[in-house]
């Protein structure tokens, strides 16, 4: 089984042709400011959340993870999840995002991913996970659902496919996503 990273699902949802440069063609990636600057942000958030209640999560009380590395073995998948919250009965997954705009699927399928390899890890449920959007500082809850489950599992299953037979993608079909990708440059054919 190939080894993937829940990155490369967030990845795979944005554009697909992310997973093909990243595993068929390597090729060097560029650091963007934005990342540079989601990186610092995600730092300060974690020093800061470690002082706060969990209010914000609708909890009253748990330990909080920071920077958590996961692996699932029956799912080929590894990853560093942003924070962990754990009780007694069950855990939480918290992504801390640097948006103001809605949700993507992206972003949901990524905290989906890292739901379900907590619950390999831990062997507790995790009914739904947090994204804290940064610059407004809140939290939308978000539900894992068996449909979700379902859809990464199908993703990851469409990436290895994608992976084994070392086939281009189509680019995706809302363009303006290619303005702000750090791969655009590989993207002849449609840039």
């Amino acid at each position: 089984m190939i080894e993937l990273r829940v990155s490369d699902l967030k990845q795979y949802f944005y554009c697909p042709r992310i997973i093909y440069y990243t595993y068929c063609l390597p090729v060097p990636r560029p650091v963007t400011y934005p990342m540079q600057v989601g990186t610092t942000e995600h730092e300060v958030l974690s020093v800061l959340e470690r002082r706060r209640s969990f209010e914000r999560y609708g909890l009253s009380q748990g330990e909080r993870r920071f920077h958590v590395p996961l692996q699932a073995y029956s799912m080929g998948l590894t990853g560093v999840l942003d924070m962990l919250i754990t009780t007694q009965e069950q855990a939480f997954p918290v992504e801390f995002k640097h948006t103001v705009q809605r949700l993507n699927l992206n972003a949901k399928c990524q905290l989906v991913a890292y739901a379900m390899i907590v619950e390999e890890c831990l062997g507790k449920p995790v009914e739904c996970g947090f994204i804290y959007r940064i610059p407004k500082q809140n939290v939308t809850v978000i539900p894992i659902s068996q449909v979700m489950r379902e859809k990464v599992l199908c993703a990851l299953e469409d990436m290895r496919e994608l992976i084994a037979q070392e086939r281009l993608p189509e680019p995706p079909r809302q363009r303006g996503k290619c303005v702000e990708c750090e791969f655009r440059r590989y993207c002849r054919d449609v840039v």
